[in-house]
């Protein structure tokens, strides 16, 4: 859960209080810091020294802003959260660890922000999603292309199920 942060007067120039998700005090103590392994976040757990409840914090250096292009040409900042959400949804009981699903959206966003430009259209991030999953799991694939393909009825998902399984590769036929 992260944390509200709250900046200090300019008399404390870069400290950063966190305040307790639970009390609301802003004394706590970390019990235990973990950098990812490429060296972008930091985990914190911490321990509220009022009310005693623990809770995680995460530091996250901030990049460069994306604006994601919609097909009505509106523009909204990237979420990376909004892909990790569609990701669940699409592999919600499906043999699919939240570590795979978090490196995959890690990939994607340090991606896009080593591209050259700062806009990028959503039906790239669709595109690249559907590769993965199709690559990943094939029931994942087939739920996450109803939504973003917006099967109007039964026929579409027909299709693309038609689709997925002339494109499947056909097993050895060893006796």
């Amino acid at each position: 859960m992260l944390s509200e942060m709250r900046q200090l007067s300019s008399e404390n120039i870069g400290v950063t209080i966190m305040r307790c998700p639970y009390c609301g005090q802003v004394k706590d103590k970390v019990l235990d810091s973990r950098e990812r392994r490429d060296g972008t976040v930091i985990r914190r757990r911490r321990a509220c020294l009022s009310c005693q409840k623990r809770f995680t914090t995460y530091e996250q250096i901030e990049g460069l802003s994306i604006m994601v292009v919609k097909k009505d040409n509106r523009r909204e900042p990237f979420d990376r959260n909004k892909i990790l959400g569609g990701l669940i949804k699409s592999c919600n009981k499906r043999p699919i660890s939240m570590q795979i699903l978090e490196q995959f959206v890690d990939e994607t966003e340090q991606e896009l922000s080593d591209r050259p430009g700062r806009e990028l259209s959503s039906k790239e991030i669709g595109e690249r999603i559907m590769k993965m999953l199709y690559d990943l799991d094939e029931v994942a694939y087939v739920r996450f292309a109803s939504v973003y393909r917006q099967f109007k009825d039964i026929n579409q998902f027909m299709d693309e199920l038609k689709r997925l399984l002339e494109q499947k590769p056909e097993p050895d036929q060893q006796t």
